[in-house]
């Protein structure tokens, strides 16, 4: 609300955008999959419904924001990469990273019926999100060169622990076995206690899959002939590739190196401060209270497209009520919350050590696990409206340094909840 004595407190608010020319990318990790798996029951060391329902949702992340032009994932991450030119949300990165977790997380949901029809979700999902920045299309292969690397060992690890356990080892035994091992051993392993040859091993499992938009020819409509008529559409293409950061697969799209740039040679190692800067991760103030805001993207249109009740919609003031109690059940070092329409504020406690106030995680992973609430029980609050695409809510976090200061806030957004709530009572009117 203009001119209200609390709005100072949007002072403390700091800005994030992601200055160019840095590329943008988005990283989703699966909050606690370990045991989201377990409760599941996916198949270890690799569950292939889990890893095609987590490509069919990387794909609709690429079809909703159409400034992602490129995809990688493996296991319960994926990292979608912004084309250089994009300014999608003024390049901010808090809302960039949150609304990506969120959508994911949506999605995630809306689908897993298509992909696990006899098993039931047991619980919301959640994923934690980060915006990693790349100073050039050469960090840009190193990140991908590192994530696909990642994903190689990984497996090839996972694929022994699981083997072993099977086998009648326990999962100590088999750390202890497979500690300080290294690639050909365990190849080694694999295949004479096991008979396996690890290359041969579904390259969805060895390489990750990527995602990107090629140009297609679609029939848009027929002539009055009967003769069909053809445009170029851009479409998603899934792929897998033994190298994803290789001059030969990349430059042989001329999308990519269009969007973000050529790769100008092949690379074997990795530069070492490139991965530190991969994996850095910047932290909330210590013993500041911190509030965590989310809102609902576009909302407006939501609401139409559902036929809430102007100017209030009960139901769905309590659906995100709900959603609010289950963030303060999973996230115990969440103390207070307020919410007016499609926002809320989650007050963390001021010696809060959650996720090490890794900030984007923070954030991430409170607004996927609101979105999964949300879709899990929209059909508990509206039984005869069918939910016609999913929801998504981006997010903040802001510190405050003190009590008082962190009450002006809560003023200052229930004072402007009442000058809203009367605009609209008088647009009603």
């Amino acid at each position: 609300m203009a001119n209200s004595k609390y709005e100072y407190v949007k002072s403390f608010e700091v800005e994030d955008e992601v200055m160019f020319p840095n590329l943008i990318i988005i990283r989703i990790d699966g909050c606690d999959f370990s045991r989201f798996s377990q409760v599941h029951k996916f198949e270890k060391p690799n569950d292939e419904t889990s890893l095609n329902l987590m490509n069919s949702c990387a794909s609709s992340v690429l079809v909703e924001y159409p400034d992602i032009v490129f995809a990688y994932g493996y296991s319960d991450e994926y990292s979608f990469v912004f084309k250089k030119t994009s300014r999608f949300y003024q390049r901010r990165a808090s809302k960039i990273m949150s609304l990506v977790a969120s959508f994911f997380a949506a999605v995630y949901v809306t689908k897993w019926k298509e992909f696990f029809p006899h098993t039931k979700l047991e619980y919301a999902p959640s994923f934690a999100s980060k915006v990693v920045s790349c100073a050039s299309v050469e960090v840009l292969q190193a990140y991908l060169t590192w994530r696909q690397h990642d994903c190689h060992i990984s497996n090839q690890y996972d694929t022994c622990l699981w083997m072993l356990v099977k086998s009648g080892k326990t999962l100590s035994e088999t750390q202890e076995i497979l500690k300080d091992t290294q690639k050909q051993q365990r190849n080694e392993l694999l295949f004479q206690q096991f008979g396996i040859n690890y290359k041969m091993l579904p390259v969805l499992f060895r390489q990750g899959s990527c995602l990107f938009k090629t140009k297609v020819e679609e029939t848009v409509k027929h002539d009055e002939n009967g003769k069909p008529v053809k445009r170029l559409r851009r479409r998603e293409t899934l792929v897998h590739s033994e190298n994803v950061a290789g001059r030969s697969f990349w430059n042989e799209h001329s999308s990519l190196h269009k969007d973000l740039g050529h790769f100008a040679k092949d690379i074997g190692k990795i530069e070492p401060d490139y991965v530190k800067s991969f994996q850095f991760e910047s932290r909330l103030l210590p013993l500041t209270w911190v509030v965590v805001r989310i809102d609902g993207c576009h909302f407006h249109r939501f609401s139409e497209v559902h036929e809430f009740e102007k100017p209030n919609d009960e139901q769905a003031l309590k659906l995100m009520n709900s959603c609010a109690v289950a963030v303060l059940e999973e996230f115990q070092d969440i103390a207070f919350a307020y919410g007016v329409s499609d926002e809320f504020s989650f007050v963390l406690k001021n010696k809060s050590e959650l996720y090490k106030r890794q900030s984007s995680k923070i954030i991430s992973a409170v607004v996927s696990f609101f979105t999964s609430t949300y879709m899990m029980r929209w059909g508990d609050f509206f039984p005869h409206k069918k939910l016609k695409y999913p929801p998504s809510f981006d997010g903040r976090a802001v510190c405050y340094p003190t009590s008082d200061i962190l009450l002006d806030y809560l003023a200052w957004r229930q004072v402007d909840c009442e000058y809203t709530c009367l605009i609209n009572d008088s647009l009603v009117l």
